[in-house]
């Protein structure tokens, strides 16, 4: 049985449906049980529980082989949510797989983690602890890091999809490079991280093909929907400005570090052991936009 955590969010029910299209057995973590009738229609055993609940994890554990743990909170949340979901969380999750004998963990980290990025922002830091709990559990374990995750019913290109189809102007807002890869070649690079041997012990980049910028992403976009638009390159300080305001509430006071993880540095990995080990050949940024516009 596999435990699958954050299996009810954008990406979690793609790697959830890659494993029951192999045919294993998933239990999904859900703060709501009642209402997941699709993991339900799956087969999956969808299980009540919080990754902020150390006894819940514990139950959830029980029984299970294997853990996919995919939970994470948006670059813009507080520090202190940040610190409870994902770096405490994960320790906790480490305890419960531990406790259950689990023989593999499977962890979702982010590009542009590592230790030259601890003061960029909380959701790095975050992110670089589970990275350290779970290699140093004792569990043998795989770990993806990938670039912006791409797909039809959520994330980053639905916003920039909306800004091409409905303003005027849209905006740049970085001049770094991204490597975008599609939600589904994500689930199945999970899927393969779950008994795949080669894998075991080893940290995987995660991206697709195509190398490009923000402005590039867009001009790709507008040339795909048939839009002609202005682009504007958002100045840094303007973008900073509004990260103070956002400080000030609650669900966003994250922000000032989400806005330095735009200019950090590219986006962009080695894919080449991902793509060797596990045999997957993610499809390109303009495949990604068409489906994601159809």
């Amino acid at each position: 049985m596999i435990l699958v955590t954050g299996g009810t969010g954008f990406v979690g029910p793609k790697v959830v449906h890659a494993l029951r299209a192999e045919g294993r057995p998933v239990r999904v973590l859900a703060r709501r049980p009642e209402k997941q009738d699709q993991l339900r229609s799956w087969s999956c055993d969808v299980v009540r529980g919080d990754i902020t609940d150390a006894e819940s994890l514990r139950r959830a554990a029980e029984g299970c082989d294997t853990v996919v743990h995919l939970v994470a909170l948006a670059p813009f949340a507080s520090p202190k949510a940040t610190e409870r979901v994902m770096e405490r969380g994960t320790r906790d999750l480490v305890a419960a797989a531990k406790e259950a004998g689990m023989g593999r963990f499977v962890l979702m980290s982010a590009l542009g983690v590592g230790e030259d990025a601890l003061d960029v922002a909380p959701y790095y830091k975050a992110k670089w602890e589970m990275e350290q709990t779970v290699k140093g559990s004792g569990i043998e374990h795989v770990i993806f890091r990938p670039s912006f995750i791409f797909g039809r019913d959520g994330g980053l290109l639905q916003q920039q999809l909306m800004l091409a189809r409905w303003s005027p102007v849209t905006p740049v807002l970085s001049h770094r490079r991204m490597q975008p890869i599609w939600v589904d070649d994500v689930a199945a690079f999970f899927a393969g991280g779950v008994a795949t041997p080669e894998a075991a012990g080893r940290t995987f980049d995660l991206g697709g093909p195509d190398v490009l910028t923000w402005a590039e992403l867009q001009e790709r976009i507008r040339r795909i929907l048939g839009k002609r638009r202005r682009a504007f390159h958002m100045p840094p300080r303007l973008l900073a400005a509004g990260a103070s305001v956002g400080r000030l509430l609650p669900p966003t006071r994250g922000a000032p570090g989400a806005v330095r993880m735009l200019d950090h540095g590219d986006n962009v990995g080695d894919v080449g052991p991902a793509v060797e080990t596990f045999g997957i050949e993610p499809i390109g940024v303009d495949e990604q936009i068409r489906r994601a516009a159809a």
